[in-house]
């Protein structure tokens, strides 16, 4: 326990151990290895990053921004500079500490039990509640092709399926996890570099619409924005977070992640751009499937709008898979340690089976009561909870780097790099800061709800774990 005035230190797990070795798995009977189970290289480490970023977000953010004027243009280059500068932060902690978990084993390791059971309980809910919010962005672009939007019950029925499928292709192992990744991270590229590179040719001035329609200063108009567009970032810790199954960790973890946040952030950019400049503001306020009218409006008809919105429903699906993995490498991690129920240890085929089971049933649970709710801004309200809590684990992460520098520990600090490694630090901390203060009273509300939901589940997880262990005395 952290309040002995000592960090625990856990001896890896064995999958953490040969994290640095490329070796073909071997079956072993915790159902952590095998012929469905495979480390992922390089390429696949990056895809992870690049479709777990450029997932739901980039595909309706265009429309959901639209309402602030082109001032979120300027939001989203902010942004983009402290999102690289996160990457960069996550990248040197991983390749100190290679370990399934990312936030969750950085913040423990530096701040003891409590600090990494938060940290892995707010990326939990991040996960899953992100879940919901891509199923319900994809079923926008699904409504081009079939129409379901009409009827509430056939809309959240098609969400509920978008969210199903990749939880089954997660249950299948890690083998097919990663193939299904790949392949949607190439094709989502297709449409999203059409409209990037080909809307440049059909761009009109006139339909950006009024600089700043918010309400607010300028200022205040970039960080509301600015809260929408981290959801477009989500997925920037992907790499870390999956960091056992990654072959040779210290070295790609970082490269993947770097290179994904740069390859999702160009993409973002000149695909936002684009959209603003080939539909008109007044039509893209109001638009669910923003990309399609752009294509749309580039090409005439309807072919290239239906062709984009399948396209979508892919890179949307690969996301879901990603995220699906990732909702259940936190728990796992933090179930190892004892801060999560037991349960979540449970693999097969080198998925956490359990995490993933228990993720798609909340995420499910979520979308059912968003659409009897009856919000018109769904959407909206699941990118800003998720915001919240998703600053969190980022914040801890960051602040764990801090702690690291300013102690000066040899083993945790190049010094060759003090320098540069705190700027960059810096930068990180306070964009984290700053998105967690841009996410609204409303979405801090509810997001501290579900962190003081998570202090109860500690409390009782901290009590079993002190029960189960020897007393001093009894060491003895």
């Amino acid at each position: 326990m952290h309040s002995t005035g000592t960090v625990p230190q856990p001896a890896p797990a064995p999958a953490e151990i040969s994290a640095e070795t490329p070796t073909a798995p071997v079956e072993d009977p915790d159902g952590n290895a095998g012929r469905h189970a495979r480390r992922f290289g390089l390429p696949v480490a990056t895809a992870l990053v690049m479709g777990n970023i450029i997932g739901g977000g980039i595909f309706l953010l265009p429309a959901s921004i639209a309402p602030y004027g082109t001032v979120s243009l300027v939001a989203f280059g902010v942004l983009t500079v402290g999102a690289i500068a996160l990457a960069l932060v996550f990248g040197r902690l991983a390749a100190r500490d290679p370990r399934t978990g990312g936030p969750y084993v950085y913040a423990r390791e530096a701040f003891g039990d409590f600090a990494g059971f938060l940290a892995a309980w707010s990326y939990w809910i991040t996960t899953w509640v992100s879940n919901a919010a891509l199923a319900v962005a994809a079923v926008g672009y699904l409504d081009v092709l079939i129409p379901v939007n009409g009827h509430r019950w056939t809309a959240c029925l098609a969400a509920l399926a978008l969210q199903w499928l990749p939880a089954l292709a997660n249950f299948a192992g890690t083998r097919y996890v990663g193939a299904v990744q790949l392949v949607s991270t190439v094709l989502k590229f297709v449409p999203l570099l059409l409209v990037a590179v080909g809307g440049l040719f059909f761009f009109d001035p006139d339909r950006l619409g009024p600089f700043n329609t918010s309400g607010h200063g300028a200022v205040g108009a970039v960080s509301a924005s600015a809260a929408l567009l981290l959801f477009s970032y989500l997925g920037v810790e992907s790499a870390a977070v999956s960091a056992g199954e990654v072959e040779n960790a210290r070295r790609n973890v970082g490269r993947a992640t770097v290179i994904g946040t740069a390859g999702a952030a160009l993409v973002y950019l000149l695909g936002t751009l684009s959209v603003f400049g080939t539909v008109a503001h007044d039509r893209l306020v109001t638009s669910t499937a923003p990309f399609s009218d752009a294509v749309n409006t580039m090409f005439g008809g309807s072919w290239g709008g239906t062709a984009v919105a399948l396209a979508a429903l892919v890179s949307m699906t690969g996301c879901l898979n990603g995220w699906t993995l990732l909702s259940a490498q936190t728990p796992y991690a933090a179930a190892r340690d004892g801060l999560f129920p037991s349960a979540f240890t449970r693999r097969r085929r080198g998925v956490p089976t359990v995490g993933v089971g228990v993720t798609v049933v909340l995420a499910s649970l979520l979308t059912v009561y968003n659409y009897l709710s009856g919000s018109g801004r769904v959407f909206e309200v699941l990118v800003l909870v998720t915001t919240f809590t998703a600053t969190v684990p980022y914040l801890l992460a960051t602040a764990a780097q801090i702690f690291h520098l300013v102690a000066g520990r040899s083993e945790a600090v190049d010094r060759g790099r003090l320098v540069r490694d705190g700027v960059i630090t810096a930068v990180a901390a306070a964009f984290s800061v700053w998105l967690m203060a841009g996410a609204g009273y409303a979405a801090v509300y509810q997001g501290v709800l579900f962190l003081f939901v998570g202090i109860l589940v500690y409390a009782v997880m901290a009590a079993r774990r002190q029960r189960t262990q020897p007393s001093p005395v009894e060491a003895r």
